[in-house]
């Protein structure tokens, strides 16, 4: 029965999770959502403008302090391990389901494209942006990301295997795709917003920070010497930067 409900929990979480992902997508994008980033009334003002920082704060701070592995390692000690990675998913969810909810609309525009090859140019990008996140997700190990490996190991009486350290595809080409896919999703926006900007803005400084100072040193820690190689090979963010820099180097040194 234990072993039922831990399963059960996970496919749970994981429904929330999938929810919450396509309900971001309607959300960013202004389509089949009832609230989306710039639906409602224009709430400006310094009120509003606090409550959605806290909003993307509390996001940032939920998602950056579960999934470190000190963290990691008390919170098992409160609940089974089978089930960490599925109750991280759900936080993460109801924290971002939260700020869909709560989010004020600033309709101050800042570029404007609602016709032409500008819209479509955006718009383009937009799906995009979503396609590298989902497709990322793969290229790792989507169902171990979102717990669901781990609560069916659990109910099949497996024992968790160790990741392995894979460059599959994008990852190839940048060190981390899934944010890369954010970052183009959340800007390409045919019209854009005060708010959404804001948004944007935001999620873009959070996931720069967190890469660099919070994921990076826990894979080199976890990686360690491999990671080390693919830091030299690989740029973090902006696709086939690494060899541009070499080539500018060599000539540099010519």
């Amino acid at each position: 029965m234990k072993k039922l409900l831990v399963l059960l929990y996970g496919v749970v979480c994981y429904s929330i999770f999938l929810f919450t992902f396509l309900y971001a997508i309607g959300f960013t994008g202004n389509v089949l959502v009832p609230k989306s980033i710039d639906s409602g009334t224009d709430s400006s003002g310094a009120m509003s403008l606090l409550i959605n920082i806290c909003l993307l704060s509390l996001f940032a701070l939920q998602h950056s302090i579960m999934a470190r592995p000190a963290f990691k390692k008390w919170w098992t000690r409160i609940i089974p391990a089978s089930i960490e990675r599925s109750t991280y998913v759900l936080l993460a969810s109801l924290a971002l389901l939260l700020l869909f909810w709560k989010w004020s609309p600033f309709q101050g525009v800042v570029w404007e494209f609602k016709s032409g090859p500008g819209k479509y140019f955006f718009s383009a990008l937009f799906v995009t942006g979503w396609v590298i996140v989902l497709l990322s997700t793969f290229m790792i190990n989507h169902f171990d990301l979102f717990g669901l490996k781990q609560v069916f190991y659990y109910f099949k009486n497996k024992p968790a295997d160790d990741l392995i350290f894979k460059t599959n595809w994008l990852y190839r080409i940048v060190r981390h795709p899934i944010m890369l896919g954010f970052i183009i999703a959340f800007w390409s926006a045919p019209v854009m917003t005060a708010g959404h900007c804001l948004f944007a803005v935001v999620t873009t400084v959070y996931i720069l920070v967190a890469i660099q100072f919070l994921e990076e040193k826990d894979l080199q820690k976890s990686i360690g010497g491999a990671y080390t190689a693919y830091k030299k090979q690989v740029p973090m963010l902006i696709p086939f930067s690494k060899k541009i820099r070499l080539q500018t180097d060599k000539k540099e040194r010519v």
